[in-house]
């Protein structure tokens, strides 16, 4: 334990071991792979321990042109990458063909050295889309940076890395794992995902990566693009998304919005939003065969389904987020039904999964229901209605129950507003897996259903962020 914890406490502190995460990241079939993509990683200097990945590189080599979509945090102190990143996606009408990636410095509150080092990212990288004949607009690459805040990036270091980069990048496995890698910070492995899906009779594939393990409650709006509309609500979360589908700038966004809505923006580990918070998608038409380009207007049916498969991939790579979590050792599933709307069930289960008081007791094994029912009933509900009738939580018609996830029964500690007379041992149980959910049934006659995804709060936690930075 580090040495800015007292003795006195240190000698009372019982550290319980955090579930293993190694089996969380294993080989893909390259198979599984979208078409058209080169990438990889390696080490520039940004961090101090040598041969660490800390720089990577994503380049679409596709004929066709490569839809990106975005969306990006809404803190007010927003890093130089979000908005260089963001103007490009504007400026180009929601076209890009690059991904360029540091850890080890977020380049975030910098300035205007800060905004510059971000383009001097851009436009070396672009350089080597002109190198492949493959550059359409003035910029075509966007840029993520993760890390410290606060601190100038060494960007000849960077630039030097992003030239070397040109001559190592691949489509294989090990290409695509050594660019997972390069995102990680606090990251215990690296969060690296496949599918391969059909819609119709094409079949495509879509592979991502992302990196987060502490300041983490994702709160992302879509991209400035002139199609997004208004940017409604939906150490830092970045997330690239690649697949060989051919999809239309306006339907990428769409989709992406509605998926981080899903996903990324209904996890959270400590409750604390990033100023660098991103999640990118290209769509580079490689395995199109000549096939119409997915468009929500023109083509419904077969938007509906790339939404819903990248709705999914993205979930998945979410939970890997939080399945490692700084210090985390329980993996929580919570689920409100009943609300009022889904953005209603929504704000029930963030809340809840942010409470600090819910998240110890998690922690400490402890079925402490009240302050599940806490958290719940400080929720503000939206108007509803054509009166714009703010709806009234019935604590009366209130159940919360926690359910294992080996498929054993699961135990009902509030029912209709009466509390059970909880079976202590079986509430240790449930709670010292390592999966479970808890279940709030709001019984307000709506069809709001949500779910977030949490951890626990542990001592390990407070070590790891009580000297970050040293």
């Amino acid at each position: 334990m580090s040495s800015f914890l007292p003795k006195r406490f240190l000698s009372t502190i019982t550290l319980k071991a955090g579930p293993p995460k190694a089996h969380h990241h294993g080989v893909l079939p390259a198979s599984s792979f979208p078409a058209g993509f080169v990438l990889g990683g390696l080490h520039a200097g940004v961090k101090k321990k040598a041969g660490v990945p800390d720089l990577a590189v994503i380049l679409s080599t596709s004929e066709h042109p490569t839809s990106a979509a975005g969306c990006f945090t809404r803190n007010a102190f927003k890093a130089a990458p979000v908005i260089v990143s963001d103007g490009i996606l504007k400026r180009n009408g929601g076209y890009a063909r690059a991904v360029v990636v540091n850890s080890g410095c977020a380049n975030a509150v910098t300035g205007k050295q800060g905004m510059d080092d971000a383009w001097a990212m851009v436009s070396e990288t672009d350089k080597l889309l002109s190198a492949r004949n493959t550059h359409q607009f003035e910029h075509e690459t966007l840029v993520m940076s993760t890390g410290v805040i606060g601190q100038n990036l060494p960007i000849s270091k960077i630039v030097d890395g992003i030239r070397a980069a040109g001559s190592t990048l691949g489509s294989d496995f090990a290409s695509w794992e050594r660019a997972a890698q390069a995102f990680m910070t606090t990251d215990t492995f690296p969060k690296l995902r496949s599918r391969v899906f059909k819609i119709g009779a094409n079949e495509y594939r879509m592979a991502g990566m992302d990196k987060g393990a502490g300041m983490i409650h994702p709160n992302m709006g879509p991209a400035s693009t002139t199609f997004a509309g208004t940017r409604q609500l939906h150490a830092t979360l970045l997330g690239c998304i690649m697949t060989d589908a051919a999809v239309s700038p306006r339907s990428l966004q769409s989709a992406l919005t509605y998926a981080v809505d899903r996903s990324f923006n209904s996890i959270s580990v400590d409750g604390d939003m990033s100023t660098n918070d991103s999640i990118y998608v290209l769509a580079n038409g490689a395995a199109s065969n000549g096939s119409a380009v997915i468009d929500e207007e023109t083509s419904p049916d077969a938007y509906e389904v790339f939404r819903r498969e990248l709705t999914v991939f993205a979930a998945d790579l979410a939970k890997l987020v939080v399945r490692d979590g700084e210090g985390a050792t329980k993996f929580v599933t919570v689920t409100v039904k009943g609300a009022p709307t889904y953005k209603d069930a929504h704000s029930i289960a963030a809340r809840i999964s942010t409470s600090a008081l819910v998240k110890t007791a998690l922690y400490g094994e402890d079925a402490n229901w009240g302050r599940i029912l806490a958290a719940t009933g400080s929720v503000p509900l939206q108007p509803s209605g054509a009166d714009g009738t703010v709806p009234v939580i019935d604590p009366t018609k209130v159940n919360v129950t926690f359910v294992p996830s080996d498929g054993s029964a699961g135990l009902p500690v509030l029912v209709n507003g009466e509390p059970e007379q909880v079976d202590e041992e079986r509430a240790k149980e449930i709670l010292s897996l390592e999966d479970f959910e808890v279940l709030v049934e709001m019984g307000m006659g709506g069809a709001g259903e949500a779910q977030y995804w949490t951890c626990d709060f542990s001592y390990e936690y407070v070590r790891i962020n009580g000297d970050y930075r040293s």
